[in-house]
């Protein structure tokens, strides 16, 4: 009887762009490795795909060389959840959204930790309702939203803790949030309780 072949479960997704795309070399390289099983499409705009443990460099390397990226699966800071945005790059602060998905995807902590951008105060991205919101508001400044949960009985919008903030501030005031809750959240505690907890927004 031959052994299986243990797999493990990484997120995959064609990197921050206009909204959530997959090219047809990329839906042809996903499909080399999931066979008869289905594919799971989450609402981090991600793609949940099994693959084979012993073969995890080499298809994330083959991934990469289509413009695919991959994340862990897990309590890690999933990768940003953004709108799709429709006036240029440079207007709607993609790079911004780029590099701060390069900073934070895939830290490890307590619990899932979401985030989403939008480029206008429209909000298509709905930063309101992750645990981490970012909008760009006027030529480069962004609005820091915290605190956001879209499910359960106490589903709330995000409060705003700081506003027009420079990209550089923006990334040393997420990082700063990320890092601290990553130390002293506890076991699986959202980061809504852990809000509510450490009072560091009053809610």
């Amino acid at each position: 009887m031959e052994s299986q072949v243990k797999k493990i479960k990484i997120a995959v997704n064609s990197g921050i762009g206009f909204g959530s795309k997959l090219n047809a070399k990329q839906l042809i390289t996903i499909a080399k490795y999931i066979d008869d099983e289905e594919i799971e499409l989450t609402t981090f705009q991600q793609l949940y795909i099994e693959i084979p443990e012993d073969q995890k460099d080499q298809v994330t390397e083959e991934f990469k060389r289509v413009g695919l990226h991959c994340y862990p699966v897990g309590n890690f800071v999933k990768s940003l959840r953004t709108c799709n945005f429709c006036k240029g790059e440079l207007e709607e602060g993609m790079p911004v959204a780029k590099e701060l998905n390069r900073r934070i995807a895939g830290k490890p902590v307590p619990f899932t930790l979401k985030v989403a951008y939008t480029g206008c105060p429209v909000g298509c991205g709905e930063p309101l309702l992750s645990d981490f919101g970012v909008m760009k508001v006027g030529d480069d400044y962004y609005d820091l939203y915290i605190g956001g949960k879209a499910k359960g009985k106490d589903a709330q919008i995000g409060q705003l803790y700081k506003e027009k903030l420079t990209p550089e501030s923006l990334y040393d005031e997420v990082e700063t949030i990320i890092d601290q809750y990553a130390k002293e959240g506890k076991k699986r505690e959202n980061f809504s309780r852990y809000l509510k907890r450490t009072q560091l927004v009053v809610q």
